[in-house]
């Protein structure tokens, strides 16, 4: 009988690579909510006119108020969502239970607005494995994609995860 190569992939990751899981949908963004975190983000500066000032926004290509691109609508959720078994941290053994974030990247399309709906779905992406100092390492990507009412894509965000 050959012996099994050893892995941090656990059977639960194949089993949802590359499967959207539940969407979530965030409540209609606010004036309100654009202008209090471009203030929350640009303090102690006086924010971009863009997020807050109504009458200039309409003079610029976007025609209105937009929100500013680190904007999350899904900021305070009411109800906390429960993580995809892959992104739980793992309680037996050693190997693959240390962790830490290995950055994302951010890719933005269409502004949001307010009154836009935004919807999120998650996926685990892919991973790989390789041997690096700490021993068998394990980079997972997740991706999550936001779009809005009208069916635009707003934003992509692919988030690594680095197990060992």
């Amino acid at each position: 009988m050959a012996e099994q190569e050893e892995t941090l992939v656990t059977p639960e990751m194949t089993a949802s690579k590359g499967i959207w899981g539940n969407e979530q949908v965030s409540p209609p963004i606010a004036l309100s909510d654009i202008r209090k975190w471009a203030i929350a983000v640009y303090w102690p500066q006086t924010p971009p006119r863009l997020f807050w000032d109504e009458q200039y926004a309409r003079t610029t290509r976007f025609g209105g108020i937009i929100a500013p691109q680190d904007f999350n609508p899904f900021a305070w959720p009411i109800k906390p969502e429960n993580p995809p078994e892959f992104a739980k941290p793992r309680r037996e053994g050693g190997k693959g239970r240390r962790g830490m974030n290995g950055g994302q990247v951010d890719t933005y399309f269409t502004p949001m607005r307010p009154g836009d709906v935004i919807r999120a779905r998650t996926r685990l992406r892919d991973w790989f494995e390789r041997q690096t100092r700490f021993g068998l390492t394990l980079f997972v990507f997740t991706e999550t994609e936001w779009w809005n009412q009208d069916n635009k894509l707003v934003k992509r965000h692919v988030q690594t995860f680095i197990r060992y």
